[in-house]
């Protein structure tokens, strides 16, 4: 593994593991969110994102963790494994809360700079939505990419444990 994408429903714990990937394999992560947004929760134009990505999924090695359904296909092409994090919306959903609760009116540490967390009904329904509108395409996708990539699907974060412990 030297090229790893974290894909999952935002809640599903993307970051926590993207972050105990890399501490347990050494290599970078890039947390997508830090540069594609701009200070104040701006976008980056869609010609200046895609050059971003272009840029990043050149880089030797990495562990990236973030969805961006929009640069998918270029950054499946470039990794070697990919990390489904196939969790239940209900979790999901309810972690995202507990961050809004944590760390609301600050920015996460992988987020930009004037980006704090913050409340958005428009965000809880993509992740409401994400198991009826997202997960089924995501999933044929990987079945595909089965044949010259490695796909792991967790489904609990039992499974997630499991996988690390056995990377140790």
């Amino acid at each position: 593994m030297k090229r790893a994408l974290v894909l999952g429903s935002g809640g599903s714990g993307k970051t926590t593991f993207a972050v105990r990937l890399a501490r347990l394999t050494g290599l970078p992560l890039i947390h997508l969110d830090s540069h594609y947004w701009l200070p104040n929760w701006q976008k980056r134009s869609d010609d200046e994102w895609a050059s971003i990505v272009r840029e990043l999924v050149s880089r030797d090695c990495w562990i990236m963790d973030g969805n961006y359904g929009g640069t998918l296909d270029e950054r499946l092409k470039a990794c070697d494994t990919v990390f489904f994090l196939d969790v239940p919306r209900g979790q999901c959903l309810s972690r995202v809360l507990r961050r809004q609760l944590l760390n609301g009116g600050r920015a996460r540490a992988e987020m930009p700079e004037g980006c704090a967390e913050r409340f958005s009904l428009e965000f809880l329904a993509w992740i409401w939505t994400y198991p009826t509108r997202r997960r089924g395409p995501i999933l044929e996708r990987l079945e595909g990419l089965r044949s010259d990539r490695l796909v792991h699907v967790f489904r609990s974060d039992a499974e997630i444990d499991h996988f690390l412990d056995r990377l140790r």
